[in-house]
């Protein structure tokens, strides 16, 4: 699959959602990080962290609406 902006943004809302699912049991963000998403994903504290910031949900949609619009030019 080549690279593209929508594919970083999946992978950021599966990571925002898999945080998720463990603070909610009582896990601290660090503890997920260092167990789950460090081996699975391979990125640096930094970059999880500007993850966990990131609008992701809101940015996909932004970007199906327009992707929509660009088709429907044809």
């Amino acid at each position: 699959m080549a690279y593209s902006k929508q594919n970083l943004l999946v992978k950021i809302l599966e990571i925002q959602e898999i945080t998720l699912q463990h603070t909610r049991k009582g896990a601290s963000q660090q503890w997920v990080f260092e167990n789950i998403i460090r081996p699975r994903y391979f990125i640096s504290l930094r970059t999880y962290n500007n993850y966990l910031a990131t609008n992701a949900k809101g940015q996909l949609k932004k970007n199906e609406a327009g992707q929509r619009d660009s088709l429907s030019v044809f």
